[in-house]
């Protein structure tokens, strides 16, 4: 068994969350049947790079991520900050004021163990803890998309074959007291 540490990341710890970045969604984009998106990857690799170094310039207000970590090794991330383009513009702006809450990744080797689910939980007291009542949250991963409509319901706005045939795009408004008292 291990014993998993939610923090904030330090300046220290930058490296190793561009790597973890990487891991997780070349790992990712493989178990969906999209490895040889290359381009894609590299996308996605580079928006999390930048969200992470909004978090750092500005000490957290405008993107504020946690970590999780099995003794000195990064094995989980989340962060929140405003909804993306993507979320204000497919729902006409109506989540536009909402903070989103992504980059929930678990390394590889650590999913399906809670990992996920303690980042999530404790991402929804600091949330709470900021006076925020509701969040956005949205997937294009069919099987990250399995496991939010598990916990969330059915999504507010589903945008069908968004990124090709079969692969659709889904996105949920979440109240927190829902949530935590549900």
């Amino acid at each position: 068994m291990f014993k998993v540490e939610i923090r904030r990341p330090r300046i220290e710890d930058k490296k190793e969350l561009h790597s973890f970045f990487r891991i997780v969604i070349t790992d990712t984009f493989i178990k969906e049947g999209l490895g040889e998106k290359l381009s894609d990857i590299n996308d996605e690799v580079e928006v999390k790079e930048k969200y992470l170094e909004s978090d750092f310039d500005s000490n957290g207000e405008k993107r504020y991520f946690l970590i999780a970590l099995d003794g000195d090794k990064i094995i989980g991330s989340i962060e929140y900050g405003l909804a993306s383009d993507l979320i204000c513009n497919s729902t006409n702006n109506t989540f536009k004021e909402l903070n989103e809450v992504g980059t929930v990744f678990v390394q590889p080797d650590y999913q399906r163990m809670g990992v996920g689910n303690l980042l999530l939980n404790t991402m929804y007291f600091t949330l709470q803890s900021k006076g925020i009542e509701e969040f956005c949250l949205d997937s294009g991963y069919i099987s990250a998309q399995k496991i939010w409509k598990k916990k969330f319901g059915d999504p507010n706005y589903l945008l069908k074959d968004y990124w090709d045939k079969g692969y659709d795009h889904m996105i949920w408004r979440i109240k927190i007291s829902d949530l935590i008292l549900g």
